[in-house]
């Protein structure tokens, strides 16, 4: 329904973008041919501050800097960002999987197919690992995936299997009060589900992103997910 509202929102918008359309089209200073056909409305861009998604801008500006700090021969990274990927790979090498292979073309980047339940890897071999905001929709059919209720925890363990001992997981799923889906979107973990999901690995820092404002909280405890809806978690795993 919320979608629906901001929809409506958004059209309601419509005639005041065409009346600044005229309106531009009467100074215009002709440099650049102005067609009504052309016209493309931006509706949701004027506002007072520059929005951004939280999830994604917070998420990869933290898994860089642990990359960074890391600075691993080589980084494996599920499905993740292509952003991340992209931007890990001025300075570390990065092979980036994905269920639909991106055609992405940079130096020191490889972009190859992998279905995260059955990974291409041996066991213990990867030592600098990445899967985040990914797992949440596993075995929910949003990508063209089987349908399969369990599919995040089928993922999880080769995740786990995958790592090498000494090797870090760099982990990011959604995450609120309550465990809940919001079909076919995503799953919603809490605190203590998302942990389950890794019962042979050490959690080494949790990072909360909160859901409305606020800088990433480093070192959050689980109390501070008990007021959220919908924020960003942020996990460093290691195996022993």
């Amino acid at each position: 329904m919320k979608y629906i509202i901001k929809k409506l929102i958004r059209l309601a918008q419509l005639p005041f973008i065409v009346a600044d359309f005229w309106r531009f089209y009467r100074i215009n200073d002709n440099r650049f041919s102005m067609r009504l056909m052309d016209v493309y409305p931006c509706i949701k861009d004027k506002t007072i501050k520059t929005g951004f998604d939280r999830h994604y801008v917070y998420f990869t500006a933290w898994a860089a800097r642990q990359v960074k700090k890391m600075s691993p021969e080589k980084h494996i990274d599920i499905s993740s960002s292509l952003y991340f990927a992209g931007i890990v790979s001025a300075f570390v090498p990065v092979d980036f999987y994905d269920y639909r292979p991106a055609d992405l073309k940079l130096s020191n980047l490889e972009s190859k197919q992998a279905d995260l339940t059955r990974l291409p890897f041996d066991d213990d071999s990867v030592s600098s690992l990445s899967c985040m905001h990914v797992v949440e929709h596993i075995g929910l059919g949003r990508y063209g995936d089987p349908l399969d209720p369990v599919g995040d925890i089928k993922a999880a363990r080769e995740l786990s299997r995958v790592l090498a001992r000494g090797g870090t997981l760099l982990f990011v799923v959604p995450v609120g009060a309550k465990s809940r889906i919001e079909y076919n979107a995503h799953r919603i973990y809490s605190y203590e589900t998302a942990l389950s999901l890794f019962p042979d690995l050490k959690l080494e820092e949790f990072t909360l992103i909160p859901e409305k404002s606020g800088a990433p909280i480093i070192n959050a405890g689980p109390e501070s997910v008990k007021s959220e809806s919908y924020a960003c978690g942020c996990f460093v795993f290691t195996k022993l």
